[in-house]
């Protein structure tokens, strides 16, 4: 499987910054081809993951480290990615302690209550969900696929746009 690095940053645990990593997900969610609410959908997934990474491995400590790396990557092989466009990748990584990835879930979601349903979204949205701890990193691997079709149709509209002017945009 091919894989090109789009874009790479480091931020330090802050929610102010979360604002930041926001706009860059709509853009880059954007420039790869996905329709609107699919931008939307993994811009949620990544907030949210991070929002996690802030408020769980660093017990909301200001100005830990974290990780965002975004990749392009070639249709997969085999039963994983059978079917499926290109990916478009998100690494995200901290250097909490350990987490346990069976502990990894979710409220339950007939409780109604605030809070706890950022791993339900993150599973919803993404198509591949991992998690791994190495060299005392705690890594996240999010990738959502393009649907065959979704690109040609997405720079269609790219195409359309550039035809307006800005006021008409």
């Amino acid at each position: 499987m091919s894989r090109e690095l789009m874009f790479k940053m480091e931020l330090p645990s802050d929610p102010s910054l979360l604002c930041v990593v926001r706009g860059a997900m709509e853009r880059l969610t954007e420039t790869f081809g996905f329709a609107a609410p699919e931008c939307r959908s993994v811009t949620r997934a990544v907030d949210e993951a991070i929002t996690n990474i802030m408020r769980h491995s660093y017990q909301n400590e200001l100005g830990r480290p974290i990780e965002v790396e975004i990749h392009r990557v070639g249709k997969a092989a085999g039963a994983a990615g059978g079917g499926h466009g290109e990916g478009f990748e998100v690494l995200l990584s901290d250097r909490g302690p350990a987490v346990d990835p069976s502990k990894l879930r979710g409220r339950p979601l007939d409780e109604i209550k605030p809070g706890g349903l950022g791993l339900h979204f993150i599973r919803q949205s993404m198509d591949v969900v991992e998690f791994k701890r190495g060299r005392g990193t705690n890594l996240l691997r999010l990738v959502k696929y393009l649907q065959p079709g979704a690109a040609i149709e997405a720079g269609k509209r790219r195409e359309d746009l550039a035809d307006l002017g800005p006021a008409n945009r």
